[in-house]
């Protein structure tokens, strides 16, 4: 790769303020080490954190941003030390480029936990440059921190499969829950919520959508696979399925109540949390105690677990549901985003955009 004194420059679509408009914005990436990769972005995802990020939700946002964490490139140079990749591999990146490498997380690979955890985007890399997505012409990213995309998967298709398909994936297999047979329960149906059907399926589940009303209905049975759908305000209904599920994988990024879903978990059932809240949830203890429920919470996944993922998905055929935008137009999908109105998750074509207008 090139001498570590050359700073490359190139152009992203930056968010400003809190307003989270983003415009063409020319920064410089930081300079690259011996187990660099250098790649050009071909597409990225639009998670749902992002908008979060790009508006300051949760009050830590860094402006400008560029963001964007779901980001697949060909890789163009590489240092000198890297051996995992070569220019013209197809490779993925995440919501994490850096960890500290030696506290049990990571000695364990699930560096995701590390309390040193550098983001993708709105963050400070070691060298003290700011951090920015892949909404953008280009990426340095450690070595480490990439994924190879298996042959034969789109870009774009494999794109969300790096924060939505991992999300799901790693609570399943950390928690034993990937064995045939099983009752599962979606609730949501996004970017997340639809991965999380498709994957629980090609386990084996028998998966249920808990949606809080029925217009997702024919798409969740008839066109992603799910077994039963369940309106949460249906009291009958959800009497009908209380001690049904051995989990439930929430997905929904506003505050909400919890109890409704508890009363659907078996003994022993796991509420799994997955959605971005910034408010307190509350639920009476007795609905966990009289039946061993567990609540927790799952953050991404390793990049172990994202091979594993990827070759998961390629070896059933999985894929995710997209829209495929161009730059100039993600303002309008972040819009659409905010309203729930993407069916289930845009992928910018970062390379067929013109980035500079």
């Amino acid at each position: 790769m090139g001498s570590n004194d050359t700073e490359r420059s190139v152009v992203g679509w930056a968010a400003r303020d809190s307003s989270g408009v983003l415009s063409p914005y020319t920064y410089t990436l930081r300079n690259t080490g011996p187990e660099d990769v250098f790649i050009k972005v071909l597409c990225c995802g639009i998670c749902h954190t992002d908008l979060h990020q790009v508006k300051n939700d949760l009050g830590m946002s860094n402006y400008p941003m560029v963001p964007g964490h779901e980001v697949v490139g060909e890789v163009v140079e590489v240092g000198s030390d890297v051996t995992k990749y070569r220019a013209g591999d197809i490779v993925g990146v995440g919501v994490l480029v850096g960890c500290c490498r030696s506290c049990r997380p990571c000695q364990t690979d699930i560096e995701q936990y590390c309390n040193k955890k550098i983001w993708s985007y709105n963050d400070t890399y070691t060298d003290g440059k700011p951090t920015q997505g892949g909404f953008a012409e280009n990426m340095i990213v450690d070595q480490k921190f990439l994924v190879k995309i298996p042959e034969g998967m789109s870009a774009e298709q494999a794109a969300p499969l790096l924060c939505a398909g991992v999300t799901v994936y790693s609570p399943l297999s950390h928690f034993g829950l990937k064995q045939s047979g099983l009752r599962g329960g979606i609730l949501g149906l996004g970017g997340v919520g639809h991965m999380g059907v498709k994957i629980a399926k090609a386990m084996g589940h028998h998966v249920t959508v808990i949606s809080s009303s029925d217009k997702k209905r024919v798409e969740a049975l008839e066109h992603i696979g799910a077994d039963e759908y369940l309106v949460s305000s249906d009291a009958t209904r959800m009497q009908e399925a209380a001690d049904s599920l051995d989990y439930i994988i929430d997905t929904v990024p506003v505050a909400h109540p919890l109890e409704p879903y508890l009363s659907l978990l078996k003994l022993d059932g796991k509420l799994i949390l997955m959605g971005v809240i910034n408010t307190p949830l509350q639920f009476v203890t007795p609905m966990l105690m009289l039946g061993r429920k567990i609540i927790t919470g799952s953050f991404i996944g390793s990049i172990k677990e994202t091979n594993e993922m990827l070759e998961f998905c390629k070896e059933k055929g999985l894929t995710s549901m997209i829209e495929v935008v161009k730059m100039d137009y993600v303002n309008t999908a972040f819009e659409r985003l905010e309203k729930n109105d993407v069916r289930y998750r845009f992928v910018v074509d970062v390379a067929g955009s013109k980035l500079d207008q």
